[in-house]
């Protein structure tokens, strides 16, 4: 779902490591990932709130426009933000156990 929809790939995985299970998404050459564990002895039940949420900012309209259908394609829902400021030039999507994912068009800085 998050490769189909965000066009990201498996970097990585992992079996039984001290009781975990796991699968990392990423772009090659970037300096993050996303990481998505499990735990067979302990499972956890999804707790996302409607305000946690994941942002990626694209700022080209065609490259943004064509990830938003790719959301939809891969079976994300577009939802309207519990923040009203991610909806000025941006989507939210939510994923099947309701963990939130904004696209913005926009550019973003790190640098303070």
């Amino acid at each position: 779902m998050y490769c189909r929809g965000l066009g990201l790939r498996v970097i990585g995985s992992f079996e039984n490591h001290d009781g975990f299970d796991g699968v990392m998404l990423g772009v090659a050459g970037a300096i993050y990932h996303l990481e998505f564990t499990y735990s067979r002895k302990h499972p956890v039940r999804p707790a996302p709130t409607v305000d946690d949420l994941a942002v990626f900012y694209i700022p080209a309209e065609s490259e943004w426009q064509a990830t938003c259908v790719s959301m939809l394609a891969a079976g994300f829902k577009q939802v309207t933000a519990f923040n009203p400021y991610w909806e000025l030039t941006g989507r939210t999507y939510e994923d099947r156990d309701g963990y939130r994912i904004v696209l913005q068009q926009a550019e973003w800085s790190n640098v303070v």
